[in-house]
């Protein structure tokens, strides 16, 4: 089988590492041109994540069309801000028998829908008038790039609404130090996947000023019934958010030193703008995209996100993260 993963940062890098054992071969698509080029000389991503090196079957390009030749399944790992129009480029060149896979975590500003909706919105209208139902599926689940790539051993889900698909998925991905479990709950894993990202922005803020594990066991534990109470509303599963793509992801993204969105909690703390600390990195923290469609999407569905609505005033209303936790406290008493 061939593989093509559309996404050259560290995540996408590293599933490139820790799958290529499976498939006969991985191109590696890579938005940056210079960065692709360095790649194929050097074998590493210098970038993103550097010191840790690609199998010689890993073809690097930054030609969609090349990338996608012959593909027979389709990875995207690109952030979630631009996951349509990377779709839409590619979509010309995918196979209707190829299956679809999205490690993105997010929810898409304005829509508010989850990736795999993405997909099957700019995927479906091509492939259908042709007599194919497009073959979706999602990987998510409590993973660091970096460790992944190292070879550390992991659990993860891959979700699809066709449990045949999840099965191909995961027969394909699983291997010695990768662990997919098959899930058919869309809504919880996504809406896990996505939401936690903020959650651990909060952590990182708890952190940032030198509170203690009373609060970041709080936090984790009432950030959890957010998630669940939305995902809930939305059609999602209770059990999945106390799963792999729900606690496990959320447990790692909030107290992981790697954790790109509890770094940015942490600098918040510290007084930095969120326009400072976004400039100083490469890497996307998708929590600070994701708050805002999560805030939105608690409105829609009438459920109390107090939590995520106070990072949301941290972050783009540039509320001090000491009165935010205040007003968090003083909020009126209820029952769990």
């Amino acid at each position: 089988m061939k593989l093509t993963i559309l996404g050259g940062g560290s995540w996408g890098t590293a599933l490139a590492i820790v799958l290529a054992p499976k498939f006969e071969s991985v191109r590696l698509w890579v938005f940056e041109q210079d960065l692709a080029a360095r790649m194929r000389e050097s074998r590493e991503n210098d970038v993103y994540l550097a010191g840790l090196k690609l199998s010689a079957n890993v073809d690097v390009t930054h030609d969609l069309a090349a990338a996608l030749v012959d593909a027979d399944i389709v990875l995207g790992v690109i952030p979630s801000k631009f996951a349509r129009a990377t779709w839409q480029r590619a979509l010309p060149y995918l196979r209707p028998e190829a299956t679809f896979v999205s490690a993105t975590k997010g929810i898409e500003a304005g829509t508010l829908l989850r990736m795999s909706e993405v997909m099957a919105e700019v995927i479906r209208p091509r492939f259908e008038p042709l007599g194919f139902i497009p073959k979706i599926a999602v990987l998510s689940g409590p993973t660091f790039a970096r460790e992944i790539a190292q070879g550390e051993p992991a659990a993860l889900v891959v979700v699809s609404a066709d449990p045949e698909v999840a099965v191909q998925v995961q027969k394909a991905f699983s291997g010695p130090t990768f662990r997919p479990y098959a899930n058919s709950d869309c809504v919880g894993v996504e809406l896990g996947g996505a939401l936690k990202n903020v959650i651990a922005i909060a952590a990182g803020v708890v952190e940032g000023l030198g509170l203690g594990n009373n609060t970041m066991a709080a936090l984790i534990t009432r950030g959890l019934a957010e998630i669940t109470r939305l995902a809930v509303a939305m059609g999602g599963h209770p059990k999945t958010l106390s799963g792999l793509a729900g606690l496990g992801d959320l447990v790692l993204t909030c107290t992981g030193d790697l954790s790109r969105n509890r770094r940015v909690g942490i600098e918040l703390a510290k007084g930095k703008t969120l326009s400072d600390i976004t400039a100083s990195t490469p890497m996307v923290a998708e929590g600070v995209e994701t708050c805002g469609s999560a805030v939105a999407l608690g409105a829609k569905f009438g459920v109390d996100l107090p939590i995520i609505q106070q990072m949301h005033e941290v972050l783009h209303r540039a509320k001090a993260p000491c009165y935010a936790l205040r007003d968090l406290m003083d909020r009126s008493l209820k029952n769990e």
